[in-house]
């Protein structure tokens, strides 16, 4: 439709138009999501060298990190909830309310749930969910249980964690894990949901607390000079891909690839004396001109690896046009998921095939999923926008109340 078209319109039908297409992009984006999460169930995007499926989707589809959480942890939540899922589906709920009706519905609540959020406008709906989470959290607080961190050895040389915090102590350990996944990957992690990705995400979270711990507060110090972890490698698995014994210093085995990745950058002894393998002002000049992550679509910019395109050990020199900075998830593909970089710093999968630094165009068919919405029978009213009245924001917490304990009862 031209400009033209679009003057020749009245403001009714303009209206109506404008209402009738609201609703299909809803429809649409159900859609969208409940592809997001095939995706997200069968793990595909691990495939990319990717830490998550956010990551992958905000890399694929233009999204900005924090939009592809959300989006992920949306529909998640969906498939958990079958009357909104349906709602959503045919037009009738947009993205906003669906978004906040997924915080605080379960399967068995979400029938009268839904009726408030035809009755609320998105922005009420918005507001009422997040008193409502806030009064449930207070009611939600019992009686201590003793904190306690169990820290043993497994027999494979890992090391395994146990332990119970108070709810506080939780809280102030979860924000921990979140603010460095916020500073790893620039923004907050949104999804809540446990899932196996996820637990891995705040695996490598607690470790890098860790290692900011270790380092200066000014975050100055050099990756080479925040390891504060004593490896002992024989040369020859250093320097070749053989086998040579690798230890960390209570003898927990490593694997010689390990060792490898650890010694791209790391400060190293030999026969008694120090050397680094990355100078400062090497570092600084790598830095500016990578700038963070080279993994195409990677968002992290603290905690890098400088890493050898060419190994030092065998032969590489400590250079910049042999340096790339990584991330430690993408540092990790290189050396133990078998992924590849060249010369050009250009990415190779472990099956060789190219990685490209951007997405290919889409290769979908949207009419396909326009002729399918218009089955719907989508018009103007089909969305339920809230009647608009004044929001009494303690009624309709109250009202949320009611229905959480009345699921709740015993019958």
């Amino acid at each position: 439709m031209t400009d033209s078209d679009l003057g020749a319109l009245s403001l009714d039908e303009l209206e109506d138009e404008l209402a009738t297409l609201a609703s299909h992009l809803y429809a649409g984006t159900c859609r969208w999501l409940e592809l997001v999460a095939e995706i997200d169930r069968r793990g595909g995007w691990a495939e990319s060298g990717r830490a998550s499926c956010a990551e992958w989707l905000a890399w694929r589809c233009a999204l900005t990190p924090r939009a592809a959480r959300e989006h992920v942890r949306v529909a998640r939540r969906l498939e958990e909830l079958p009357l909104t899922h349906a709602a959503f589906a045919r037009g009738e709920l947009s993205y906003a309310k669906v978004r906040a009706l997924t915080r605080v519905a379960t399967a068995e609540n979400e029938q009268e749930l839904l009726e408030l959020a035809c009755v609320f406008t998105a922005a009420q709906l918005e507001r009422t969910v997040r008193a409502y989470r806030r009064v449930t959290t207070d009611e939600a607080r019992q009686s201590q249980e003793d904190a306690h961190l169990s820290v043993f050895w497994e027999p494979d040389g890992s090391l395994a964690l146990h332990g119970r915090f108070a709810p506080e102590d939780g809280a102030l350990l979860l924000r921990a894990l979140e603010a460095m996944r916020d500073a790893r990957w620039r923004e907050g992690r949104g999804s809540a949901e446990p899932r196996p990705r996820r637990q891995a995400s705040n695996a490598e979270a607690l470790v890098a607390i860790a290692e900011a711990a270790l380092a200066h507060p000014d975050g100055s110090r050099p990756a080479g000079e925040r390891y504060q972890v004593v490896v002992h490698a024989d040369e020859t698995a250093l320097a070749a891909d053989g086998e040579g014994g690798c230890q960390l210093e209570d003898g927990s085995a490593l694997a010689p690839e390990t060792a490898r990745r650890v010694a791209c950058d790391a400060a190293l002894v030999r026969d008694g004396r120090k050397t680094r393998a990355i100078a400062p002002a090497l570092r600084r000049a790598l830095r500016a001109r990578d700038r963070g992550c080279r993994f195409p679509g990677c968002e992290n910019r603290r905690f890098l690896d400088g890493h050898h395109v060419h190994h030092w050990a065998r032969g590489g020199a400590t250079t910049l046009d042999n340096l790339v900075l990584l991330c430690r998830q993408h540092h990790r593909l290189v050396h133990e998921g078998g992924w590849q970089i060249d010369e050009q710093h250009r990415f190779y999968d472990p099956w060789g095939r190219p990685f490209p630094a951007v997405p290919p165009l889409p290769r979908g068919h949207p009419d396909k999923l326009i002729a399918g919405n218009y089955e719907l029978g989508i018009d103007a009213d089909t969305c339920a926008p809230g009647t608009g009245e004044a929001l009494d924001l303690a009624l309709a917490v109250d009202a949320m109340l009611t229905v959480s304990r009345t699921q709740r009862s015993p019958p």
